[in-house]
């Protein structure tokens, strides 16, 4: 059913029966002269040198190559300015200048993202974000930490924790990833399930429009309650830039746990590892705070460059791994808690080996495992990455089913994901080859997709759409909910300068 439909929805009548094929659906659209945007001249960069510094408008060929790539080599645009604005009125005086123009803007952050949604298609400007770095307060009565977007995650972090409060999403590409482009993307991370989405925690928000005009949704004077007005600023969190440019936001911070204990622990079968998360939920109840689980590939590939604390007797990697933390504010209860909850999974026999962390450093030593996962495979070939989420049954019967799918070809499949929420990081790597091969791209696309759909997941769990996943929207939602998001789209960027050609399916 979905098969078909997706066919049918995209307007392909005359299709191969094997749909999926480069002929029937472009998975890389472009956008031309056709779509009313013009290349950026002479005159416009005398005027962006006009609001910004010489320095703070980069032509230079070898910052914009780094630039127009994300870091997968999956995506190429041919962007030629960079522009680097500081202040949230260079950021309106760049808008409202390009959409007087037509010239089309893709906002951008850290590029650490999976579905090039920060990376032009052709030669959009590039409007970084990066510059935006101050941060401004975190209030010590209500935990209210005030930023600009620019801001890298680990430095906010480090920043909250001198203060004694806890940044409340965590992610592997922390280093240099923005909050900015977190924000854009609605990223989860680890501790989603304690914490929450970033949508949940964010109070407020700086956002400028396409037209120029500074919006100060809750960001200035930042409240815990309030309830004047449509939550407007709830419709930038997840719109990839389509929107508008957030440049700050005002985001609830909750006090650092006074109590972290972790394991790190292997399962023999899928199924036990389903019943731990069970066990889990139940025994540590309030104070679980992550729970990551990583296949044997994933753990293999890693030990090439890190000890495994866990093997089996015969020094082979289990089957399955799995790494749970809790955050609490009695050490005491919280050991307790924990010991009794391993006690149980491994006295029913779902736990077959296990290590409790005995300080900080060691659970530290059990998250760079887990975080060692994604330059591992990337090391190994070209990377195949998709984020999804599925019922957590689903997860071994949509991995079966796509390895199937990958049958006589070169490839390596590891996966691993934030198994608490459903999120499933699903890789596949050519070993020994970085580039792309369409023999194996033709095999997941769009067949992995309807297998997500089928089996009630969804396409983006946290890495937004960008230019790879917007297509498919129009399996995924109705005729009347696209036209209802096409309207949003239009109310904010008539024009359409905003990250053409992404995160909505082509008009």
């Amino acid at each position: 059913m979905v098969r078909s439909l997706l066919v049918q929805s995209l307007g392909f009548r005359n299709c191969h029966r094997q749909f999926g094929k480069r002929d029937c659906l472009s998975l890389r659209p472009r956008f031309s002269s056709s779509a009313g945007f013009r290349s950026p001249s002479d005159n416009d960069v005398i005027f962006f040198r006009s609001i910004l510094s010489d320095t703070r408008v980069v032509q230079d060929e070898d910052t914009l190559r780094v630039r127009n790539t994300d870091w997968t080599k999956q995506f190429q645009g041919r962007s030629k300015i960079l522009l680097q604005p500081s202040t949230s009125g260079q950021v309106a005086e760049i808008l409202q200048y390009c959409q007087r123009e037509k010239l089309a803007v893709v906002p951008q952050a850290g590029r650490t993202g999976l579905v090039g949604g920060s990376i032009p298609l052709e030669e959009e400007i590039i409007l970084s974000t990066e510059k935006l770095n101050l941060i401004h307060d975190l209030n010590a009565y209500t935990g209210i930490l005030r930023c600009q977007a620019g801001c890298i995650l680990a430095d906010l972090q480090a920043y909250c924790a001198d203060r004694d409060h806890l940044v409340p999403v965590d992610l592997g590409s922390k280093g240099s990833c923005q909050i900015g482009g977190n924000l854009s993307t609605n990223a989860g991370g680890q501790y989603y399930y304690r914490y929450g989405s970033l949508a949940a925690n964010v109070l407020g928000l700086e956002v400028v429009l396409p037209d120029g005009r500074i919006l100060n949704l809750n960001y200035q004077h930042s409240n815990l309650k309030d309830n004047t007005g449509y939550k407007i600023h709830q419709l930038f969190l997840g719109a990839e830039g389509t929107l508008g440019v957030v440049t700050g936001v005002a985001m609830l911070c909750p006090r650092m746990p006074r109590s972290r204990q972790a394991a790190f622990l292997a399962c023999d079968r899928y199924e036990d590892v389903l019943q731990v998360l069970q066990t889990a939920k139940s025994e540590l109840g309030e104070i679980l705070a992550a729970l990551e689980w990583m296949d044997q590939k994933a753990v293999e590939l890693v030990s090439n460059n890190h000890t495994i604390p866990l093997l089996a007797s015969d020094g082979a990697i289990y089957n399955n791994y799995l790494l749970i933390e809790t955050h609490g504010s009695c050490p005491d209860h919280d050991q307790e808690k924990m010991e009794k909850f391993l006690e149980l999974a491994m006295d029913k026999g779902h736990v077959v080996d296990g290590v409790l962390a005995q300080d900080l450093s060691q659970i530290e030593s059990f998250w760079n495992i887990r975080e060692s996962a994604n330059p591992a495979v990337a090391a190994t070939g070209y990377g195949y990455k998709y984020d999804v989420s599925l019922p957590l049954p689903e997860f071994v019967h949509f991995i079966d089913e796509m390895r199937s799918r990958l049958q006589g070809l070169n490839t390596l499949n590891a996966n691993w994901g934030h198994i608490v929420d459903g999120n499933l990081h699903f890789n596949v790597t050519t070993p020994g080859l970085f580039q792309v091969d369409e023999s194996v791209s033709d095999r997941l696309q769009p067949y992995l997709f309807e297998s997500v759909l089928r089996r009630g997941g969804s396409i983006s769990a946290e890495h937004g759409l960008g230019q790879t996943k917007n297509s498919y929207l129009k399996i995924v939602h109705d005729a009347d909910c696209l036209i209802a998001m096409q309207k949003i789209k239009y109310a904010f960027d008539p024009v359409g300068i905003l990250n053409p050609h992404k995160f909505l399916p082509r008009q």
